[in-house]
């Protein structure tokens, strides 16, 4: 029998529950540190699609929810995207494949981008930087399931991807930072 008391906990409940391609929430836990590599570039341009004309790869949308340790959403929180293009070469000239954003009121993002092309010694990866208001920046890299080709490559950062066909991929991360 449903009841207003099991009505509103599920409510509740809903903007956390995980799907079958989430990671497991891990409040409490901060999402692990990696370095930004060589390739940062500040002043990204602010906007949630990096995608660009004329490309022939695969399209990517990964959404996701910023967290504080206490596994309460942080509101206006500070993502910065940048990753290799469809040839695994980095825009360094200008802001190809790069952008920045924040969370809406309820820390909830989402990126849609391009699957970035892999590149000698290294996992396939997405670099970013996320910043809860008046807090220090998480430098990390979210990588893809069973693309472990380098030592940087940690199952804790693993984007969990649903390939929806050959031409889309879809996945979630939560990332939890000081906040």
């Amino acid at each position: 029998m449903i009841t207003r008391r099991s009505l509103i906990l599920g409510g509740l409940a809903a903007p956390f529950a995980t799907s079958a391609f989430s990671q497991p929430l891990t409040c409490g836990k901060l999402t692990e540190r990696q370095t930004a590599g060589p390739y940062f570039k500040p002043s990204s341009p602010q906007r949630a699609d990096l995608l660009e004309k004329g490309t022939a790869a695969p399209s990517l949308v990964v959404t996701g929810i910023v967290l504080s340790a206490q596994c309460k959403p942080v509101a206006n929180a500070l993502l910065d995207f940048w990753h290799a293009d469809e040839r695994g070469e980095y825009d360094n000239q200008g802001f190809r494949y790069r952008g920045h954003q924040f969370t809406d009121a309820q820390g909830r993002w989402r990126l849609e981008t391009v699957f970035p092309a892999e590149y000698p010694g290294r996992a396939r990866h997405v670099h970013v930087n996320v910043q809860a208001p008046g807090k220090r920046i998480l430098t990390t890299q979210l990588y893809f399931p069973g693309d472990k080709r380098d030592g940087l490559y940690r199952d804790s950062l693993v984007i969990r991807v649903d390939q929806k066909d050959a031409k889309r991929l879809e996945g979630k991360f939560d990332f939890v930072v000081d906040a």
